[in-house]
């Protein structure tokens, strides 16, 4: 009976320490702890990316990106997004290294309308999928499984070592193996039309 209750003890410790070291990336106020770029440098980046209500809204134009201030490496990502308005374009950019351009290096998560799922190889980066590589692009191995334009959609984002697995909604969508970069920044991308992001938290692995 003791060894059966220590060992209850240990499992509900070692959740609250699971619990206890995950990071609010967001945290539903402002934008500590993010840096914002923009193709355009003359657009002022409070037009396009603010805070309300625990929301991070993301205007869409112009292109650009919202990107972490720290370094990550060996992490699982939640976060959760929506349409606002019409679904086109966005991303999270993942172990985004090098200067900030439009392109920069990193391997991207997409979050393409009907496409959520699908990886993008940029800047050079490289790995291997589980499914047939199309050029940059190794597409996801489901059908979609995003919800419809203005419901909460989750992206559960796994980077381990020089791996990375997508899940959408609850349903792994790819997962890649042998990544040419295996840490860097994470970026939300602005791309096309308003969407909007929350509940962005990493836990360490």
């Amino acid at each position: 009976m003791k060894k059966k209750i220590f060992s209850i003890v240990g499992l509900i410790l070692l959740a609250l320490s699971g619990c206890a070291s995950k990071e609010e990336l967001f945290n539903g106020r402002n934008l500590d702890g993010w840096k914002p770029y923009l193709a355009d440098a003359s657009v002022d980046p409070s037009t396009v990316w603010s805070v309300k209500d625990g929301v991070l809204r993301c205007e869409g134009v112009p292109n650009g990106y919202l990107s972490t201030v720290r370094t990550y490496s060996n992490y699982s990502l939640h976060l959760e997004w929506r349409w606002v308005e019409t679904p086109t374009n966005s991303g999270v950019l993942l172990h985004m290294n090098g200067p900030d351009k439009l392109w920069p290096q990193c391997i991207e998560a997409q979050l393409k309308h009907q496409d959520a799922g699908d990886i993008y190889l940029i800047g050079g980066t490289d790995c291997k999928g589980i499914t047939d590589r199309q050029g940059s692009r190794l597409p996801k191995i489901n059908p979609t499984s995003e919800n419809t334009a203005g419901q909460w959609n989750r992206y559960d984002i796994v980077c381990r070592g020089d791996t990375i697995e997508l899940h959408v909604n609850g349903i792994l969508q790819n997962k890649a193996t042998q990544a040419s970069v295996t840490s860097g920044k994470i970026c939300l991308q602005s791309e096309a039309s308003p969407i909007e992001f929350r509940n962005i938290k990493l836990r360490p692995l």
